[in-house]
């Protein structure tokens, strides 16, 4: 098909027509069976705007699997006549890249890793990826003019020929001239001194979108190591090439999951594509680095939520990290409780009916026959009781509320920064005991005056994710007041809840503290007495504690837990490091709030 000799805008009045008639025909060029919901058509810029898109004719938005085109602004780009190529592009992004919200994600993540010190600019590159490989498919095998989309904008610049443009820019479009064997058609104003470097690199992003076509998130790390020194360079885009970006903001509004662990082949595949013997066709070398790695390790809370940001999502810190350990908590909470089922039926008095001569004497039911008429006529006045057969339920076990108290201290690392084992462990038993029906105060401690808690023994998931995700980084001292004001009444005597209350305490050796005086000159030891009275269910430890004789001098404060094992029953679980509180905490959720029904 040629092109139309004009490029004047339609009639206002006609804008809708053939965006709306390209539609069927955009999503058969994918398949006959793909199907999508209608996209939404803004006839002005300031609509377009109104609906999450700016700076650019076309989006997609993933969390509701739309298109977004603003006709206003594709009419002044010149782009009459293309509305299926358009269409069709956009429809890409759904069904082949990035599709989905996760893969999108995945697909940021190991760009970011191609980019060493420029990872801001891994939105970008990710949409010129993508980008790449669905004009590659749908001019090839669909047979749509995608060339003339770029040779479009390129005359609606109105810029001379020989206008310079960015070098990034000048390498996208020389990828696809490779592409489509179109030399020399859609690169203009190339500087003659990177023309020879130009072609080389454009032909090897050419080989990693056919390469990777049909793995390409394998293929994501080779192209941005690609555009690396580029982007260092020189990454002015025209205007023109700017309308087009489309993915930007593409996971706004979604619910990222599914990106904590690192994929296996992330690390090892942000190389470049002259190093890679699949793309160059020369044989593997000794020196070839391997891109294969195994899986299994965990994204920093940190860059878990620089990859949420770069896909358009906007969260607090706060959001993000409370994301982060729920995602990561949620293989080893305890399993949701069961219903027991009646076991056996019991008899249940229903009715009143007469009792007859000949029915068994033991079935009148005296007291109503007298009730009815003082003189008993049997057959007449006499009365049974009526039984029905009712399920009996087993009974419901009351799970045991938890008071967790988590060191912030300086020895504690940050949980929005890096993967803190102390909040990890918190979660993980935490909505465990969330699971069984039980409520829970978590308190988040470090100096005498850096405390944060949920309100009360509450139900409420993200208050105590909230907590458990803050940080002071402070002094040790722990909170005793917080024991006393709960548990303790006057002359510190136990005032026992409404139900029975397990004390949990993860920190390291600081938690000594907890047996010092408190501001009134109370014993710590006194209040914790009365606090595991109160409480009724006991009270455990989770320390990281050096193994006593490691050091040249007895642990600190060792003594003093030894005490508190023997005078007050306490529970002390000793860990050489903080990574083994992950175990501690599903072995703790097992047995307390595994096993029980509701």
């Amino acid at each position: 098909m040629t092109e139309p000799e004009s490029l004047e805008s339609p009639e206002p009045a006609d804008a809708l027509a053939p965006w709306r008639a390209a539609w069927p025909r955009a999503l058969a060029a994918w398949s006959r069976y793909t199907r999508l919901s209608a996209p939404q058509l803004c006839e002005t810029t300031v609509a377009a705007a109104n609906a999450g898109l700016q700076g650019s004719f076309a989006m997609i938005r993933l969390a509701d699997q739309r298109v977004v085109i603003d006709l206003e602004a594709a009419r002044a780009l010149g782009l009459a006549g293309l509305e299926v190529e358009i269409l069709a592009h956009e429809i890409g992004h759904h069904v082949l890249a990035p599709a989905s919200v996760t893969d999108h994600l995945r697909l940021l993540a190991r760009i970011r890793r191609g980019l060493p010190t420029l990872e801001r600019h891994a939105p970008l590159v990710a949409n010129l990826y993508t980008d790449l490989l669905i004009n590659d498919r749908l001019q090839r095998q669909a047979g749509l003019r995608m060339a003339d989309v770029f040779a479009r904008l390129g005359r609606s610049d109105g810029k001379a020929a020989t206008r310079r443009t960015g070098l990034v820019w000048q390498l996208y479009l020389g990828i696809c001239e490779q592409l489509w064997q179109r030399p020399g058609e859609l690169a203009t104003g190339v500087d003659p001194r990177m023309k020879a470097a130009l072609a080389t690199d454009a032909w090897l992003g050419a080989r990693v979108v056919r390469v990777y076509a049909n793995d390409w998130l394998e293929g994501a790390g080779r192209f941005a190591a690609l555009l690396l020194p580029y982007l260092v360079q020189d990454m002015a885009l025209p205007p023109a090439a700017r309308s087009m970006l489309d993915t930007l903001e593409a996971c706004e509004g979604a619910d990222p999951t599914g990106i904590i662990g690192i994929d296996a082949g992330e690390e090892g595949g942000a190389i470049h594509p002259v190093r890679d013997s699949a793309i160059t066709g020369l044989e593997a070398t000794e020196e070839e680095p391997a891109v294969k790695r195994g899986g299994g390790q965990r994204r920093e809370p940190f860059d878990f939520g620089e990859i949420l940001r770069a896909a358009g999502i906007r969260l607090s810190e706060s959001e993000v990290a409370i994301r982060y350990y729920r995602e990561l908590a949620l293989p080893y909470l305890v399993p949701f409780p069961t219903r027991a089922m009646p076991q056996a039926p019991e008899a249940q008095m229903e009715a009143l009916e007469p009792w007859s001569v000949g029915d068994p004497l033991d079935e009148i039911d005296w007291l109503h026959s007298v009730m009815l008429s003082p003189r008993p006529i049997p057959g007449l006045t006499t009365l049974r009781r009526s039984y029905g057969l009712e399920p009996a339920m087993a009974p419901r076990p009351e799970p045991v509320d938890l008071d967790m108290f988590v060191d912030s201290s300086a020895s504690m690392p940050n949980p929005r920064i890096s993967l803190s084992y102390p909040a990890l462990a918190g979660a993980i038993i935490a909505l465990s005991a969330l699971r069984a029906g039980a409520a829970v105060r978590v308190t988040l401690w470090s100096g005498k005056r850096q405390v944060l808690t949920t309100p009360g023994f509450v139900r409420d998931e993200r208050a105590i994710l909230e907590v458990l995700t803050g940080f002071f980084g402070g002094n040790t001292a722990f909170p005793i007041h917080q024991l006393r004001d709960t548990y303790c009444g006057t002359g510190l005597h136990p005032v026992p809840r409404s139900r029975s209350t397990h004390l949990l305490m993860i920190s390291d050796n600081g938690i000594d503290t907890m047996f010092d005086k408190d501001e009134r000159r109370n014993s710590g030891w006194d209040v914790a007495a009365s606090a595991l009275a109160a409480g009724g269910a006991g009270g455990t430890m989770a320390l990281e504690l050096w193994r006593r004789g490691q050091g040249d001098d007895p642990l600190e404060g060792w003594e003093t837990l030894q005490r508190a094992v023997r005078e007050q029953g306490w529970q002390i679980t000793a860990l050489s490091r903080m990574e083994d509180l992950t175990d501690f905490a599903r072995r703790f959720s097992r047995q307390h709030y595994a096993g029980g029904t509701r």
